[in-house]
């Protein structure tokens, strides 16, 4: 994904807004650990955001919520968004998927996508080759022993060792738990008489954001993101 040069938010309305939202830590605590989709002026989905940093947009007028209502795209501004809200609390209209973000004067609900409204570069769809993200392509399980542990208990696994010319790429590495891993040590799995579950491959797409597209609180995301085969 692109990284978007943008500036912060500098202007005192934004800080305001943003204050606000920082000022309950129950609820809003968990909604502001939330993501928001970005997509370009011309609605192709280009990186995740933080809930802070959408709201920072939105209260700049540098963006605007896209929200799928009856199988089409509605725009809102930050003020018809925070209406759209405050009517929905009136009739009750919540669902336990939604996030909301409880301010000093007003309540308001998370968005999950929202335009950049003046940002018209193209998306690279580049994963980055790191722990976590073999981590989350390999579902945090051990490839050889099949369990599934916690990052702590995780290691990664050279299938041809270092030590033989073994490289650092999505092909040859895997999530091995600590004891599978000494098990095995310089061998290959088939010298140390171990199978892998699955052979490894480079991500078409972003681990974490797979496993996000899994929630529903995200299912608007699919409107904007083609599915992949994995």
């Amino acid at each position: 994904m692109v990284s978007l040069a943008l500036s912060t938010c500098p202007d005192a309305y934004a800080q305001g807004v943003e204050g606000q939202f920082a000022s309950r830590r129950t609820s809003t605590t968990s909604a502001l650990q939330s993501n928001v989709l970005a997509l370009n002026r011309n609605f192709l989905a280009i990186q995740v955001i933080s809930v802070r940093r959408a709201f920072c947009l939105l209260a700049k007028g540098q963006a605007e919520v896209i929200h799928v209502e009856g199988g089409a795209y509605c725009g809102y501004t930050f003020e018809t968004w925070q209406e759209l809200s405050e009517l929905k609390l009136e009739l009750g209209d919540i669902n336990e998927s939604e996030d909301w973000i409880r301010a000093v004067n007003f309540r308001i609900q998370v968005p999950r996508v929202v335009r950049l409204l003046s940002y018209d570069r193209i998306p690279r769809t580049t994963v980055k080759f790191n722990r976590r993200n073999i981590f989350l392509r390999d579902g945090h399980r051990c490839q050889y022993c099949g369990k599934r542990y916690s990052s702590l208990r995780l290691s990664l696994d050279h299938i041809l060792p270092k030590s033989r010319g073994g490289e650092e790429t999505w092909e040859n590495i895997v999530c091995a738990c600590l004891k599978c891993n000494v098990d095995k040590g310089g061998r290959t799995p088939a010298e140390a008489g171990m199978r892998l579950l699955q052979k490894p491959v480079k991500p078409k797409r972003s681990p974490l954001l797979n496993r996000q597209l899994s929630l529903s609180k995200y299912e608007a995301w699919r409107n904007f993101i083609p599915q992949t085969t994995e």
